[in-house]
């Protein structure tokens, strides 16, 4: 048997790990043979950041960041000294990276593993700064503006909430560097997407076509980096729509000057519009004077102490020691140039437009139907820069053929440039029609694929490989049916869950906190004085917990009208048995369930279980500190998670006598139930086993009390139910 083929990994697979391995291989003897330099360079980071670390970045964030109603404290003796080496051991690494890739350089070339590009200085240089420039605006906006109403905002929501914002110095300076990173390096966002056209790597045009999926995804970024408020995201996504705005004139003038340079002319320009230009300047200098003379630096510092930041701007005459009047002349020299620099880059970028726009007249050939365009004519950038109706057009052999052409004339970039319009337009075309004809041949197949042993998975059979393949379909036959209800459930879900936050922020959290403490014995409750009770360890943690709040509750919520919608599918795969309409009994049942438990855990379990657990702390004299997530969680569970508990039984009983699901069923697939507790544990708690089994047991434990009611109810099952699912 031939040897090619036969192994578990495919060739390329192979030559891309060998490749890789290669390059580590490299970079280990690099930093091997050039040890010193390396390591000199990561202990001026490390130490640096030490430093930095002490003497100013921790008083200057407590000083410009920290709000007056929150406090920054230390969990563990080792919190600060650890921190400040976590730091180091970033900045050192940050500073021993570009070392080490300076020395690898080579070594990488004479392998053939990176190519042998040669770049000017000046043009790293230039990058660099660019870089650092960029960054520098995206923190300096982050520090400004998004930090401190973002502060603000979270500190309000909790107290409001009645808790106490003690954020832990670890969480509370990671949370500010992350942020501030995430910051620099979506600023980096103009770099990226011209390096991205100029090298061609994506046209500029793909940029510019698909500007709409660029929006969708800025604002998913800032999801997972942001808080989970719309206030906060808005502040995080607005900057970058403007930047990707921005990145799209970049990318144009960069690739204009690539396609056509000759055809920019600057200057001429600039001897159009020399008087406009002039007269920017001229408005610069009276606004800079305007503002120094008539109160701009105060109405700037204001506009500062309203959003929350405790940074002040000095004056120009506070700042360099001179007269008033010479300063109010040198604000406005400042704004004039300012100014001009601002009308330099605008006339400069219409030179570039006015070129772009000839080059592709001069390309295209300036055709009255854009359809007409010959693309054998064009080249590679041609084609890329051609539009949608020269492709919309042609038929697929047409597309092949001038594909074909291209390659016999050894133009290889633009045959891939035709093919790659081709299906780009012609994708975009028939998107919904292709979408609409995938959805029912995928239904059709399903359906033809189960219906012939959909019930053989649900015999008292031992289960075999080919049933697997059953459940598989029955299983997505099941979510398939959910497509045309999605908008309903989906927005069920969605207003539970806007209602149910919106009342917890506008004051219910806090209502249900000074309520919940009246119950406290009253030998337990000074733990509650002075506000300190519970606190936030994070900026986000009360925002964050209230929306995970709701989330559970509206889940729970939405579940019978999932199941009501799901009905039907279930019941021709003989999962159910029985009347529908009994999902309204059961929905309502499910509510009195929640609402008897609740009460009983509210009003009599958590209050006695929360003072058991803090009287012996008490009687010591400690000071108890709890946090929201773990104090409300406990809360949450002893409440809700009792009227949870307690609809488990009264489900079970509602679906045998709706003849839904059967008593002979349920007792005869325990262990699903059981084992899906366990996982649902274990995904919804913290890393901990103690904890899985403390919200798995009671689950698996009230099942067993349903199977046990039935038991009695049915008289071990000779009774009770529809006919059908008693001779189940």
């Amino acid at each position: 048997m031939s040897s090619s083929g036969s192994g578990p990994i495919d060739p390329s697979t192979a030559r891309t790990i060998e490749s890789g391995r290669q390059t580590l291989g490299v970079m280990l003897r690099t930093a091997q043979s050039k040890l010193q330099h390396v390591f000199i360079a990561f202990v001026v980071g490390l130490v640096g950041g030490i430093m930095a670390m002490r003497l100013y970045v921790w008083p200057k964030f407590e000083n410009d960041l920290l709000v007056d109603t929150a406090n920054v404290i230390a969990q563990t003796p080792f919190d600060v000294i650890l921190m400040q080496v976590k730091i180091g051991l970033f900045a050192g690494a940050a500073c021993a990276i570009p070392v080490l890739l300076y020395h690898a350089r080579d070594p990488l070339v004479e392998r053939e593993i990176i190519p042998d590009v040669s770049v000017s200085r000046v043009n790293v240089a230039a990058v660099v700064l660019i870089c650092i420039g960029l960054a520098s605006a995206g923190v300096a906006y982050a520090y400004f503006l998004f930090f401190p109403l973002m502060f603000d905002f979270l500190a309000g929501n909790a107290v409001g909430a009645g808790l106490a914002p003690k954020y832990s110095i670890v969480k509370w300076t990671e949370f500010i560097l992350f942020l501030a990173l995430s910051f620099a390096l979506a600023a980096q966002l103009p770099l990226a997407v011209s390096a991205f056209s100029y090298s061609g790597i994506i046209p500029y045009e793909t940029f510019r076509d698909k500007w709409k999926y660029a929006v969708v995804g800025i604002f998913a970024f800032g999801a997972f980096f942001s808080p989970p408020d719309p206030f906060t995201q808005i502040l995080w996504a607005s900057p970058l729509i403007m930047l990707y705005g921005l990145s799209l004139y970049c990318a144009k003038i960069v690739v204009t000057m690539k396609r056509g340079r000759e055809h920019v002319d600057v200057r001429g320009v600039f001897r159009e519009r020399w008087n406009r230009v002039l007269g920017v300047g001229v408005l610069g200098f009276a606004a800079g004077y305007a503002a120094g003379q008539y109160g701009g630096v105060a109405a700037f510092n204001g506009f500062l102490e309203f959003i929350g930041s405790q940074v002040r701007v000095p004056t120009v005459s506070d700042a360099l020691g001179v007269d008033p009047a010479t300063g109010y002349l040198l604000l406005g020299a400042a704004f004039a140039v300012l100014a001009l620099v601002a009308a330099g880059l605008y006339y400069t970028y219409v030179a570039i437009d006015r070129a772009a726009q000839q080059v592709a007249r001069s390309r295209l050939g300036q055709p009255e139907n854009p359809g007409d365009i010959d693309l054998d004519e064009l080249d590679a950038d041609g084609v890329l820069a051609a539009p949608p109706e020269a492709f919309a057009s042609l038929t697929e052999d047409e597309a092949l053929s001038t594909a074909d052409r291209a390659l016999e004339a050894g133009d290889d970039e633009k045959a891939q440039a035709v093919l790659d319009r081709f299906d780009e337009v012609h994708a975009d075309l028939d998107e919904e029609a292709v979408e609409e004809q995938a959805a029912e041949e995928e239904e059709s197949n399903t359906v033809q694929s189960t219906a012939a042993g959909m019930m053989d998975a649900f015999t008292e059979e031992e289960t075999t490989e080919d049933d697997i393949g059953g459940y598989y379909y029955d299983i997505r036959f099941v979510f398939d049916t959910l497509r045309s209800r999605a908008f309903r459930i989906v927005g069920t879900f969605m207003a539970l869950m806007v209602g149910i936050f919106g009342w917890l922020y506008y004051g219910g959290f806090r209502e249900l906190r000074d309520n919940f403490i009246a119950r406290i014995p009253a030998d337990v409750r000074p733990l509650a004085t002075g506000g300190e009770w519970p606190i936030t360890l994070h900026p986000v943690e009360a925002l964050v917990f209230q929306v995970k709040i709701s989330v559970v509750l509206a889940a729970i919520g939405t579940l019978p009208v999932i199941v009501y919608y799901v009905w039907p599918a279930l019941s021709d795969r003989g999962w159910v048995t029985g009347d529908r309409r009994v999902i309204a009994v059961w929905a309502g049942g499910i509510v009195g369930g929640l609402a008897v438990g609740s009460y009983l855990g509210y009003s009599f379990v958590a209050p006695e279980v929360i003072s058991f657990l803090v009287y012996d702390a008490l009687e010591a004299e400690m000071i108890i500190s709890f946090t929201v997530s773990t104090f409300a969680w406990m809360v949450f569970l002893l409440t809700v998670g009792i009227g949870i508990l307690v609809d488990i039984p009264v489900t079970m009983v509602l679906f045998h006598a709706g003849g839904i699901v059967s008593y002979e069923t349920m007792r005869r697939r325990w262990r699903v139930p059981v084992i899906s507790a366990f996982a649902f544990s274990a995904l919804v708690t913290p890393d901990s086993l103690y904890t899985m089994l403390l919200v798995a047991l009671p689950i698996a434990v009230m099942y067993l009390v349903g199977l046990a009611i039935l038991a009695v109810v049915t008289l071990g099952g000779r009774r009770g139910g529809s006919a059908s699912t008693r001779t189940a």
